[in-house]
Protein backbone atom coordinates (compact mmCIF):
# COMPACT_ATOMS: atom_id res chain seq x y z
CA UNK A 1 0.00 0.00 0.00
CA UNK A 2 2.70 2.47 1.40
CA UNK A 3 4.43 1.60 -2.44
CA UNK A 4 1.30 2.28 -4.62
CA UNK A 5 0.60 5.79 -2.52
CA UNK A 6 4.67 6.42 -3.40
CA UNK A 7 3.91 6.12 -6.66
CA UNK A 8 1.03 7.89 -6.46
CA UNK A 9 2.45 10.65 -4.88
CA UNK A 10 5.15 10.81 -7.70
CA UNK A 11 3.02 10.85 -10.48
CA UNK A 12 0.96 13.75 -9.48
CA UNK A 13 4.02 15.84 -9.07
CA UNK A 14 5.12 15.31 -12.05
CA UNK A 15 2.49 15.90 -13.78
CA UNK A 16 2.12 19.13 -11.72
CA UNK A 17 5.75 20.29 -12.29
CA UNK A 18 4.88 19.87 -15.92
CA UNK A 19 1.78 22.21 -15.07
CA UNK A 20 3.78 25.19 -13.62
CA UNK A 21 6.46 24.99 -16.94
CA UNK A 22 3.39 24.90 -18.79
CA UNK A 23 1.67 28.11 -16.75
CA UNK A 24 5.38 29.99 -16.78
CA UNK A 25 5.89 29.90 -20.46
CA UNK A 26 4.60 33.34 -22.16
CA UNK A 27 3.25 34.21 -25.44
CA UNK A 28 5.12 37.00 -27.23
CA UNK A 29 3.54 37.61 -30.47
CA UNK A 30 6.08 37.99 -33.14
CA UNK A 31 6.16 41.32 -35.25
CA UNK A 32 2.49 41.66 -33.57
CA UNK A 33 -0.46 39.35 -33.76
CA UNK A 34 -0.65 40.12 -37.81
CA UNK A 35 -2.21 36.50 -39.14
CA UNK A 36 -5.92 38.04 -38.31
CA UNK A 37 -7.96 40.35 -40.04
CA UNK A 38 -6.95 44.28 -40.55
CA UNK A 39 -3.77 43.69 -39.68
CA UNK A 40 -0.25 43.40 -41.08
CA UNK A 41 3.90 42.27 -39.71
CA UNK A 42 4.89 45.57 -37.42
CA UNK A 43 1.77 47.24 -37.81
CA UNK A 44 0.16 49.57 -34.88
CA UNK A 45 -3.06 46.96 -35.54
CA UNK A 46 -0.73 43.97 -34.98
CA UNK A 47 0.89 45.65 -31.50
CA UNK A 48 -3.48 46.54 -30.63
CA UNK A 49 -4.56 42.69 -31.10
CA UNK A 50 -1.52 41.35 -29.72
CA UNK A 51 -2.38 42.89 -26.33
CA UNK A 52 -6.41 42.20 -27.26
CA UNK A 53 -5.60 38.14 -26.75
CA UNK A 54 -2.99 39.09 -23.62
CA UNK A 55 -0.35 38.42 -25.09
CA UNK A 56 2.55 38.60 -22.66
CA UNK A 57 4.38 40.57 -25.39
CA UNK A 58 4.41 42.12 -28.62
CA UNK A 59 7.32 41.75 -30.85
CA UNK A 60 8.73 44.59 -33.20
CA UNK A 61 11.26 45.67 -34.93
CA UNK A 62 13.50 49.31 -35.40
CA UNK A 63 15.59 50.84 -37.45
CA UNK A 64 17.26 53.85 -37.64
CA UNK A 65 16.93 55.81 -40.91
CA UNK A 66 19.55 58.47 -42.76
CA UNK A 67 18.29 61.22 -40.76
CA UNK A 68 18.63 59.83 -37.43
CA UNK A 69 14.91 58.93 -37.30
CA UNK A 70 13.26 55.92 -35.56
CA UNK A 71 10.75 53.92 -37.49
CA UNK A 72 9.05 50.57 -37.18
CA UNK A 73 9.64 47.61 -39.56
CA UNK A 74 11.57 44.40 -40.23
CA UNK A 75 13.68 44.34 -43.60
CA UNK A 76 16.32 46.29 -44.55
CA UNK A 77 14.58 46.83 -47.51
CA UNK A 78 11.12 47.16 -47.98
CA UNK A 79 8.90 47.81 -50.68
CA UNK A 80 11.81 48.95 -52.57
CA UNK A 81 12.93 51.50 -49.78
CA UNK A 82 16.26 50.76 -47.62
CA UNK A 83 15.69 52.00 -44.46
CA UNK A 84 19.36 52.88 -43.18
CA UNK A 85 19.68 55.41 -46.37
CA UNK A 86 16.24 56.78 -46.72
CA UNK A 87 14.97 59.39 -44.96
CA UNK A 88 11.93 58.88 -42.25
CA UNK A 89 9.57 61.01 -45.24
CA UNK A 90 10.18 57.52 -47.64
CA UNK A 91 9.92 54.94 -45.30
CA UNK A 92 6.60 55.96 -43.38
CA UNK A 93 5.21 56.84 -46.99
CA UNK A 94 5.37 52.99 -46.96
CA UNK A 95 1.77 51.51 -46.96
CA UNK A 96 1.33 48.36 -45.21
CA UNK A 97 -0.97 45.31 -46.39
CA UNK A 98 -3.26 46.52 -44.01
CA UNK A 99 -3.67 49.98 -45.26
CA UNK A 100 -1.31 51.68 -42.45
CA UNK A 101 1.61 54.02 -43.38
CA UNK A 102 5.03 52.36 -41.81
CA UNK A 103 4.97 53.44 -38.55
CA UNK A 104 7.40 55.44 -36.77
CA UNK A 105 8.88 54.33 -33.31
CA UNK A 106 6.85 57.91 -31.45
CA UNK A 107 3.46 56.46 -33.26
CA UNK A 108 3.90 53.00 -32.55
CA UNK A 109 4.77 53.77 -28.66
CA UNK A 110 2.04 56.80 -28.32
CA UNK A 111 -0.52 54.04 -29.03
CA UNK A 112 1.42 50.99 -26.52
CA UNK A 113 0.80 54.03 -23.70
CA UNK A 114 -2.71 52.98 -24.16
CA UNK A 115 -2.45 48.90 -23.80
CA UNK A 116 -1.50 46.60 -21.56
CA UNK A 117 1.02 44.14 -23.53
CA UNK A 118 5.26 44.27 -22.93
CA UNK A 119 7.33 45.46 -25.43
CA UNK A 120 10.00 43.16 -26.91
CA UNK A 121 11.95 46.22 -28.88
CA UNK A 122 14.28 44.55 -31.42
CA UNK A 123 17.05 47.02 -32.92
CA UNK A 124 18.49 45.70 -35.96
CA UNK A 125 22.00 45.28 -36.96
CA UNK A 126 22.94 48.40 -38.75
CA UNK A 127 25.98 49.04 -41.16
CA UNK A 128 28.14 50.39 -38.39
CA UNK A 129 28.67 50.44 -35.11
CA UNK A 130 28.05 54.01 -34.35
CA UNK A 131 24.78 53.95 -36.03
CA UNK A 132 23.45 51.53 -33.32
CA UNK A 133 24.69 53.79 -30.27
CA UNK A 134 22.72 56.54 -31.99
CA UNK A 135 19.82 54.73 -32.13
CA UNK A 136 20.39 52.57 -28.77
CA UNK A 137 20.76 56.20 -27.26
CA UNK A 138 17.64 57.69 -28.99
CA UNK A 139 15.51 54.55 -28.11
CA UNK A 140 16.31 54.69 -24.18
CA UNK A 141 15.72 58.33 -24.26
CA UNK A 142 12.45 57.63 -26.09
CA UNK A 143 11.17 54.96 -23.95
CA UNK A 144 11.99 56.98 -20.76
CA UNK A 145 10.02 59.78 -21.92
CA UNK A 146 6.89 58.46 -22.84
CA UNK A 147 6.69 56.45 -19.41
CA UNK A 148 7.31 52.75 -21.09
CA UNK A 149 10.86 51.62 -19.10
CA UNK A 150 9.07 49.12 -16.56
CA UNK A 151 7.23 47.72 -19.95
CA UNK A 152 9.98 47.22 -22.54
CA UNK A 153 12.37 44.46 -23.12
CA UNK A 154 15.37 45.10 -25.75
CA UNK A 155 16.50 42.18 -28.25
CA UNK A 156 19.12 42.35 -30.80
CA UNK A 157 21.62 40.14 -33.29
CA UNK A 158 24.25 42.78 -33.16
CA UNK A 159 26.75 42.20 -30.26
CA UNK A 160 27.90 45.89 -30.23
CA UNK A 161 23.84 47.27 -29.35
CA UNK A 162 23.24 44.54 -27.22
CA UNK A 163 25.96 46.05 -24.78
CA UNK A 164 24.69 49.51 -25.47
CA UNK A 165 21.40 48.44 -24.46
CA UNK A 166 22.78 46.79 -21.21
CA UNK A 167 25.14 49.91 -20.46
CA UNK A 168 22.33 52.74 -21.11
CA UNK A 169 19.21 51.07 -20.18
CA UNK A 170 17.92 51.61 -16.67
CA UNK A 171 19.68 48.88 -14.83
CA UNK A 172 17.51 45.77 -14.61
CA UNK A 173 16.31 46.29 -18.38
CA UNK A 174 15.94 43.05 -19.61
CA UNK A 175 18.21 42.52 -23.06
CA UNK A 176 18.67 39.18 -24.60
CA UNK A 177 20.62 38.48 -27.28
CA UNK A 178 19.58 36.52 -30.77
CA UNK A 179 22.49 35.31 -32.50
CA UNK A 180 22.92 31.57 -31.27
CA UNK A 181 26.48 31.51 -30.61
CA UNK A 182 27.22 32.12 -27.19
CA UNK A 183 27.32 30.23 -24.03
CA UNK A 184 24.76 30.72 -21.25
CA UNK A 185 27.59 31.28 -18.80
CA UNK A 186 29.27 33.89 -21.58
CA UNK A 187 25.61 35.58 -21.61
CA UNK A 188 25.83 35.72 -18.12
CA UNK A 189 28.78 37.96 -18.23
CA UNK A 190 27.87 40.26 -20.29
CA UNK A 191 24.67 41.15 -18.05
CA UNK A 192 22.05 39.97 -20.17
CA UNK A 193 18.79 38.71 -19.11
CA UNK A 194 19.24 35.45 -21.14
CA UNK A 195 19.28 33.94 -24.53
CA UNK A 196 16.88 34.83 -27.14
CA UNK A 197 17.97 32.38 -29.60
CA UNK A 198 16.20 30.20 -32.27
CA UNK A 199 14.16 27.10 -31.02
CA UNK A 200 16.97 24.95 -33.44
CA UNK A 201 19.33 25.89 -30.75
CA UNK A 202 17.77 24.43 -27.56
CA UNK A 203 17.19 21.58 -29.89
CA UNK A 204 21.05 21.35 -30.14
CA UNK A 205 21.73 22.21 -26.45
CA UNK A 206 18.79 21.25 -24.10
CA UNK A 207 21.14 21.38 -21.68
CA UNK A 208 20.90 25.08 -21.88
CA UNK A 209 17.90 26.09 -20.84
CA UNK A 210 19.12 24.61 -17.17
CA UNK A 211 21.72 26.23 -17.28
CA UNK A 212 20.37 29.69 -18.09
CA UNK A 213 18.17 28.87 -14.93
CA UNK A 214 20.57 28.16 -12.48
CA UNK A 215 22.34 31.01 -13.41
CA UNK A 216 18.80 33.07 -12.68
CA UNK A 217 18.62 33.93 -16.63
CA UNK A 218 15.92 33.58 -18.67
CA UNK A 219 15.08 31.52 -21.73
CA UNK A 220 12.98 32.53 -25.04
CA UNK A 221 12.61 30.90 -28.30
CA UNK A 222 12.15 32.22 -31.50
CA UNK A 223 10.02 31.88 -34.00
CA UNK A 224 8.11 28.52 -33.04
CA UNK A 225 5.01 27.94 -34.92
CA UNK A 226 4.61 24.20 -35.14
CA UNK A 227 2.73 22.64 -32.51
CA UNK A 228 5.19 19.47 -31.75
CA UNK A 229 7.77 22.17 -31.10
CA UNK A 230 5.81 24.46 -29.00
CA UNK A 231 4.91 21.53 -27.02
CA UNK A 232 8.87 20.65 -26.54
CA UNK A 233 10.10 23.97 -25.22
CA UNK A 234 7.00 24.06 -22.95
CA UNK A 235 8.39 20.61 -21.23
CA UNK A 236 11.56 21.88 -21.62
CA UNK A 237 10.78 24.58 -19.30
CA UNK A 238 11.21 27.79 -21.41
CA UNK A 239 10.51 31.56 -20.32
CA UNK A 240 9.04 32.57 -22.94
CA UNK A 241 7.83 31.56 -26.96
CA UNK A 242 8.28 34.40 -29.76
CA UNK A 243 5.65 33.03 -32.62
CA UNK A 244 3.74 33.80 -35.48
CA UNK A 245 0.90 31.61 -33.69
CA UNK A 246 -0.01 33.01 -30.76
CA UNK A 247 -3.55 31.51 -30.52
CA UNK A 248 -2.24 28.45 -31.23
CA UNK A 249 0.13 28.59 -28.27
CA UNK A 250 -2.23 30.04 -26.18
CA UNK A 251 -4.72 26.97 -26.73
CA UNK A 252 -1.61 24.39 -26.09
CA UNK A 253 -0.54 26.02 -23.06
CA UNK A 254 -4.18 26.26 -21.66
CA UNK A 255 -4.65 22.37 -22.23
CA UNK A 256 -1.59 21.93 -19.67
Amino acid sequence: MKLKNLLFASILTIAAYGTVQAQNTQVIAHRGFWKTDGSAQNSIAALVKADSINSYGSEFDVWLTADNKLIVDHDGVFKGVRMETSTKKECTSIILDNGENLPTLKQYLSKAKQLKTRLILELKAHKTPEQETRAVKQIVKMIKKMGLADRTEYITFSRHACKEFIRLAPKGTPVYYLEGDLSPKELKEWGCAGPDYHFSVFKKHPEWIKECHDLGMKVNAWTVNDAKDMEWLIGEGVDFITTNEPVLLQEILKRK
